[in-house]
């Protein structure tokens, strides 16, 4: 398997499909600044791996572009409203100006509403799978970027500012935060594409550890990396003195928690087989990240 051209022609249809979807246009200027966001590039990991996740339990998941997109569209709303200066107050993101520095602070909150709201509408127009079976996969994705995941974890990141927290405490934190959108992306790609109750569970397992070992290699970004390499403004973390993976277990300590938790997550893999390619190479990549 050629994997750079795997994900090229994934990112490239993920692409294609947001400057469509973003050309139906509303009533307001609000339509301007969700595209400046959400067409900024990045790695369009979530839709990716929601893609992979269908081919490796059989499935094709070019099918499933509508949902796998709709993620994304959640995900990007969450930069804009993370990069706020009422959250983390970042100036750069994706290699060019937040949002709320080319619009201001009012219409990038609305930006961000807008994405969050369009997501599910983009998500129901997904074809070709039972209705039963698309409005378990919506519901789950709801709960997954609400108050029992994202949005709950982002709390109980605000709270810890300037407290040290305990591993434990650090582990809820990024499950919900971090976790939440690889596991909705993960699951939903295995569940549209027909996978076994067997299956799932370990798919679960799959996305926790993945979404472990993403927060943990981003953690030690923030304080390797440079700005160039990350697109947004490193040493944030410290600067909002953030308890981190570095923090609690040293930066070395980090990097030997990344590789356990890496190699944890690749073994979840192995009843898929060749299936499962994809996956593992997306996987082996966090090993050296640098944004």
């Amino acid at each position: 398997m050629n994997f750079i051209k795997y994900l090229e022609d994934r990112k490239l249809l993920v692409n294609n499909f947001l400057e469509k979807r973003t050309a139906k246009k509303g009533i307001s200027r609000v339509d301007e600044a969700m595209a400046y966001s959400l067409l900024a590039g990045g790695k369009r990991l979530r839709p990716i791996l929601l893609m992979a996740a269908a081919d490796a339990v059989g499935g094709n998941g070019y099918n499933y572009l509508s949902v796998a997109c709709g993620l994304e569209m959640i995900h990007t709303y969450s930069l804009i409203h993370d990069d706020l200066p009422v959250m983390d107050n970042d100036d750069y993101r994706r290699g060019r100006l937040t949002n709320h520095k080319v619009y201001g602070e009012a219409l990038a909150l609305l930006a961000g509403d807008g994405l969050l709201t369009l997501a599910f509408e983009v998500m129901l127009e997904q074809k070709n799978i039972a209705p039963e079976v698309l409005i378990e996969t919506v519901k789950e994705v709801a709960m997954c970027a609400g108050n029992y995941g994202m949005v709950g974890g982002q709390v109980l990141d605000l709270d810890s500012e300037d407290k040290q927290i305990t591993q434990a405490q650090m582990r809820t934190l990024h499950e919900a935060k971090t976790g939440a959108l690889f596991i909705a992306a993960v699951r939903s790609g295995a569940r549209m594409a027909g996978a076994k109750s067997e299956e799932l569970l370990a798919m679960t397992h799959f996305a926790e550890l993945f979404g472990l070992a993403f927060q943990i290699t981003d953690d030690i970004m923030d304080v390797e990396s440079t700005k160039e390499e990350m697109g947004k403004n490193s040493g944030s973390d410290a600067k909002l003195n953030k308890s981190t993976y570095v923090t609690l277990y040293t930066l070395e300590g980090a990097k030997a928690l990344a590789e356990k938790t890496l190699h944890e997550a690749l073994e979840c893999l192995e009843p898929f087989g060749p299936k499962a390619e994809p996956l593992r190479e997306i996987t082996k990549m966090l090993y050296n990240r640098k944004n």
